[in-house]
């Protein structure tokens, strides 16, 4: 059996030592897994390494483990890769973050615009940010990435594309007369802008051609938007990345 890999939200000692799993860890190890003392564990806490860690006891709602050293485990892409994706409605989005970061990306920023489908504001949003930072975790515990992604606040169209960054900006775009393959190379930082189901507005595309972004194009097909964005991320990291 596969043994369990588990975030640690805190920064572990480097030589090694005891701890207290969190507590949506230990109810995971403990309660979904029915794991016990004895038992083999991988820890990681964000820093690039992993820590070999074994079960000491089990409680209803903790899991004490020893560890031992770390060691650097770097599987990270050489390719930054910054999406910014307009929010999807339901599993759509939380299926687009996952897989995502499986596929390597750094960041991920929830964005709206003037056709996205999300109304989400205030409390809802925050708790629904949370709940995607917990998806990032999970599928870094699944995939083997040993540093969690950022999921950033959730912010206007607008108001990311105007940001500072010295990377590459892409934008989807069915009309486009570029694709990925006929981007030069090298290529280190990308800003990929991910457009909502019923496609940026003319205004929308217009300020992004302001703000720098080239507008690339994927296939004849048009690709809802958690496909496009999957398929953006695999193509970019076979020709930048470490895809292939």
């Amino acid at each position: 059996m596969r043994i369990p890999r588990i975030f640690h939200p805190e920064l572990l000692a480097l030589h090694g030592g005891e701890t207290d799993l969190s507590e949506d860890a230990a109810n995971h190890v403990g309660r979904v897994l029915r794991m016990t003392a004895g038992q083999a564990l991988q820890l990681f806490d964000g820093s690039n390494q992993v820590f070999d860690a074994e079960i000491l006891q089990t409680g209803k709602k903790s899991v004490c483990v020893r560890y031992a050293a770390g060691r650097v485990e770097d599987c990270e892409s050489p390719l930054h890769l910054h999406l910014g994706q307009v929010m999807s409605r339901g599993e759509k989005m939380e299926f687009t973050i996952q897989k995502s970061i499986e596929l390597g990306v750094s960041v991920i920023t929830p964005l709206f615009s003037e056709r996205c489908g999300v109304k989400l504001d205030g409390d809802r949003l925050d708790k629904k940010i949370a709940q995607w930072q917990n998806i990032a975790i999970s599928a870094c515990e699944q995939c083997g990435r040993n540093r969690i992604p950022e999921i950033r606040p959730a912010m206007t169209l607008e108001s990311w594309c105007a940001e500072s960054d010295n990377g590459l900006k892409l934008n989807l775009h069915p009309r486009a007369t570029q694709s990925i393959n006929t981007l030069s190379l090298p290529i280190s930082r990308i800003r990929l802008l991910i457009g909502p189901e019923g496609g940026l507005s003319s205004g929308e595309i217009a300020m992004t051609a302001a703000q720098g972004f080239t507008d690339i194009l994927l296939g004849p097909r048009v690709l809802r938007t958690e496909t496009t964005a999957l398929t953006a991320i695999t193509a970019l990291q076979v020709r930048f990345g470490d895809l292939g």
